[in-house]
């Protein structure tokens, strides 16, 4: 049988739709070619905001279209939140965003089903197998899964339970095999890593899970999937710093510039403290690139709200920002709010961070001009370097390369550099 498959969603998604293809070509499956008719379908879905939601709907839609008489298989948090709507479409086999080893039995054995559980009673950690999709050369490694915080806004601890760890020595021996496999970069990767082993015994903390992942794979470049700025402490990024492998790119979850807003949404840091972590990591990984999470027209943000923000923008220098309207879930606090904003006014301060976004964009990269940076060849001519900027060098190298690459020029947001040849990795890693 041929299978085709559609992600939407975090890095997480991205890592078990890996997994989940893994499972099902050692079931006897394999990959549709572009164009080509499948038998089954399988999306995997997300839940994060309404418009994910809307956005999860057309794609199954899509693709049974697309292969009409196609096994549909759906699968991930709106499946999760929402399994009666998901039949409704049509989809012969319904799971949420567990239990992945008995879905590929479910699709290979084309067996109709609809299970869903309680997310709340998940107590262990599920193992999926780590790795990468067909061509890519870094890999993805989950560590860590569900969250408890519950942040007023947010749907995830009920489509996710509560938070469950990889143990240390799980996270060696996957990422030991990752690196005999030829990965040159391992994603560490979760729904909240900063909570990574409150749940085990002992309660390892995140450095300790990034430390052992460095021993089992020394040499290979280490990228740390979204933060709580409540996680970097001067510990933390001193014992990070310490590994020499840790890439320059940290993404933080923001969500507002605003205390107030802040307060609202029941995050667990106010601007200081964000700030001031955005502060350590500069001075442990110089030149480091960060970037952040912003959501615009937060139930109750008013002008000089969203005015504090963009100005907080500005402060943190971030690299990138990933800003998006605020979109109401049911069932959360925020969805009850008063003083909830018109679809016209989130659009409009959408806009006008981007235009600040997008400046401080180009600030950042103007300035790696003259630098140069640790790049991972994707392909034989571009790459990211490890402050997780793209770059175009001056001529073809083998993929998979982790080279020194002297900065040149600038061309819309992409470097430009030439290659040098004589300089040692480690004085640019």
């Amino acid at each position: 049988m041929k299978y085709a498959v559609y992600t939407l969603g975090c890095k997480v998604n991205q890592y078990e739709t890996q997994a989940l293809e893994t499972m099902l070509q050692a079931r006897g499956l394999a990959p549709a070619e572009t164009g080509e008719r499948a038998d089954v379908v399988v999306v995997n879905t997300c839940a994060v905001t309404a418009e994910s939601g809307r956005k999860s709907r057309q794609a199954i839609r899509r693709l049974m279209a697309q292969h009409p008489g196609a096994l549909t298989a759906v699968c991930g948090c709106f499946s999760q939140l929402e399994p009666e709507q998901v039949k409704e479409l049509g989809a012969d086999i319904v799971f949420g965003s567990g239990e992945k080893e008995k879905l590929a039995d479910a699709i290979a054995g084309a067996l109709p089903a609809v299970e869903i559980d309680d997310p709340f009673r998940r107590r262990y950690f599920e193992p999926l197998p780590a790795g990468a999709a067909s061509g890519r050369t870094r890999a993805m490694l989950k560590i860590q899964d569900g969250c408890d915080h519950f942040c007023t806004y947010c749907v995830i601890p009920y489509t996710r339970g509560r938070v469950r760890s990889l143990p240390l020595t799980d996270c060696g021996t996957q990422t030991a095999d990752l690196r005999e496999r030829g990965f040159r970069e391992i994603v560490l990767t979760g729904i909240e890593i900063a909570s990574y082993g409150k749940d085990l015994p002992g309660k390892p903390n995140l450095a300790e899970a990034v430390e052992t992942v460095a021993q089992a794979a020394p040499g290979v470049r280490l990228h740390l999937g979204s933060l709580e700025p409540t996680v970097i402490t001067e510990e933390f990024c001193a014992r990070l710093a310490a590994l020499g492998q840790v890439c320059r790119h940290f993404h933080l979850s923001l969500q507002s510039g605003c205390d107030d807003t802040l307060r609202r949404m029941a995050r667990r840091y106010d601007t200081a403290a964000f700030l001031a972590a955005c502060d350590r990591l500069r001075r442990y990984f110089p030149g480091c690139s960060l970037t952040a999470d912003l959501i615009c027209g937060f139930p109750g943000e008013t002008e000089a709200d969203f005015s504090a923000t963009l100005d907080f923008l500005e402060q943190c220098e971030f690299f990138y920002v990933h800003a998006f309207p605020y979109s109401p879930r049911p069932g959360t606090k925020a969805a009850a709010m008063p003083n909830q904003l018109s679809h016209a006014q989130k659009e409009e301060r959408v806009l006008r961070a981007k235009a600040v976004i997008d400046r401080l964009q180009r600030r950042y990269l103007q300035v790696q001009v003259g630098r140069t940076l640790s790049v991972l060849f994707e392909n034989e001519w571009e790459g990211h370097g490890d402050n997780y900027c793209r770059v175009r060098a001056d001529r073809p190298v083998e993929r998979g390369s982790v080279l020194p690459v002297r900065i040149a020029a600038l061309s819309g947001d992409k470097l430009l550099g030439c290659i040098n040849d004589l300089q040692s990795m480690t004085s640019v890693l």
